[in-house]
């Protein structure tokens, strides 16, 4: 309910003789839940299911689409993450991949931080030989304000392990071919 009286608030700085908002604030409220559901997930229960694997090669999920919000604006982050590991013994599912990267990015975000979560969740659930993460997306707080860079895109990468070093250029290969 606070959240529905603050958005009403604000209606009315904004447009305070528009009928057509009466039920904004409860909308809002309640697209508020979807936007930011990444703060009631336990990491740990989405990827609760793993496999033993003889894998020792790279392991890639790519273009994952995802959706975000700026912690700065309020404003949208749409974007693709393509997030890979060397399995050391187990594996998880690929749909596994793509919650965690839904689980970051339904929160206030920053991209750099998400990347760098993203890639630390994996390395806590999987503790693989190496993990890879590059995100792609535009920020509407750069596209729609401000500077209003329609088309620009940012990029984030993180690598750890074997991706570090050896692997990193064949990972970033693959997400550029892609």
């Amino acid at each position: 309910m606070e959240i529905e009286a603050n958005i009403r608030a604000i209606i009315e700085k904004i447009d305070p003789n528009n009928d057509g908002v009466e039920k904004t604030p409860e909308r809002v409220a309640r697209s508020y839940e979807e936007f930011f559901s990444g703060y009631n997930v336990d990491i740990y229960n989405i990827a609760n299911t793993f496999y033993d694997s003889e894998m020792k090669d790279l392991i890639m999920l790519e273009n994952i689409p995802f959706e975000s919000n700026c912690e700065h604006h309020l404003v949208p982050i749409i974007g693709t993450a393509s997030v890979g590991y060397i399995p050391n013994g187990k594996i998880i599912g690929a749909s596994k991949l793509a919650r965690i990267v839904d689980c970051f990015a339904h929160r206030l975000q920053l991209q750099e931080r998400m990347t760098i979560e993203i890639g630390k969740a994996l390395e806590a659930i999987l503790n693989p030989a190496g993990v890879g993460v590059y995100i792609k997306a535009e920020h509407f707080c750069i596209s729609h304000r401000g500077v209003k860079k329609h088309g620009s895109k940012f990029v984030t990468r993180y690598f750890s392990g074997a991706l570090k070093d050896s692997l990193r250029q064949e990972f970033l290969a693959t997400v550029m071919a892609g």
